[in-house]
C-alpha cells in the first residue's frame, strides 16, 4: 500500500535518521528526496528547497498536501495519523511525558548546539579553528549524554529500550545521537545504559535498514 509519503532528508543528518527510524518502526513506506547539505555550498540554501522548508533544514515530510517540519513533530504526526501501526509514544500520560523529555534532552538541548550550521558559524564568523570547534562540539555532546544517562539510570521505567521493552520516540532520537557522538569523537563510554540500549536497537531491522551507510545517497 502506498501512503504518499515523501521525506526530504540527508544521509548523515541525525534529525532525518530519527524520522526514517520512526517510519520503519511503523512499517510505513516512503520516498526519499535527498537534500545534500554540503555539496555546492548546501542544497538546503537553494530557492527550490526554501520553498519546501523556509528554515532550510532537514527533514521535511510531505504527506499528500500536508507539509510537516521538525523531526519530533513529524514523528508525533505519524503516530496520530497512523494509530493502527506500532506506536512511538506510550498510551499513558506519564509515559508519554517521560519519553518526550528524554527525546528533547538530546534533540532540543544537545543536537542544535553542535549541528552543521552552528559549526560553520563558529569557523566562518567567530574565527575558531578546527580544534576549537571540535572541543566545543564534544563538550556539549558529553554534557547532553551525561544527563540522558542519568535519566535512564535513575528510572525503573527504563527497560531494554529507553522506556520499557518497546521502541519509542526516545530511541528514535538516541540512536542517531550516538552516531553523531562517535562521528565527532565525543567520549560517551561511561554511559552504560545508553550504549546497552543503542546496541539492542541496532540489532533491530528498523534501525539497521535506515542507518546512514544504507541511505541511497550515502557517500
Amino acid at each position: 500500500m502506498s501512503y504518499g509519503i515523501k521525506l526530504y532528508d540527508y544521509w548523515r543528518s541525525s534529525a532525518a535518521w530519527r524520522v526514517r527510524i520512526g517510519l520503519a518502526l511503523k512499517g510505513l513506506p516512503w520516498e526519499s528526496v535527498p537534500v545534500h547539505l554540503v555539496r555546492g555550498g548546501g542544497e538546503q540554501h537553494g530557492a527550490a528547497y526554501r520553498e519546501v522548508n523556509p528554515l532550510g533544514l532537514v527533514p521535511t515530510l510531505l504527506h499528500g498536501e500536508r507539509r510537516i517540519t521538525q523531526s519530533l513533530a513529524i514523528l508525533e504526526y505519524l503516530d496520530e495519523t497512523f494509530p493502527e501501526h506500532p506506536q512511538l509514544l506510550p498510551a499513558d500520560a506519564r509515559g508519554r511525558s517521560r519519553v518526550r523529555a528524554l527525546a528533547l534532552t538530546l534533540a532540543a538541548d544537545t543536537h542544535p548546539v553542535h549541528n552543521l550550521r552552528v559549526q560553520r558559524y563558529l569557523k566562518e564568523q567567530a574565527g575558531l579553528d578546527d580544534a576549537a570547534v571540535s572541543a566545543f562540539v564534544q563538550h556539549w555532546i558529553r554534557l547532553g549524554f551525561a544527563a540522558f544517562e542519568q535519566l535512564l539510570a535513575e528510572s525503573t521505567e527504563t527497560g531494554s529500550y529507553c522506556h520499557g521493552d518497546h521502541p519509542t520516540l526516545a530511541d528514535c532520537v538516541m540512536v542517531p545521537a550516538v552516531y553523531a557522538a562517535r562521528r565527532f569523537g565525543a567520549d560517551i563510554d561511561a554511559c552504560a545504559n545508553v550504549l546497552r540500549i543503542h546496541d539492542h536497537c541496532m540489532a533491530q531491522e528498523a534501525f539497521q535498514a535506515t542507518q546512514p551507510s544504507r541511505h541511497p545517497d550515502a557517500e
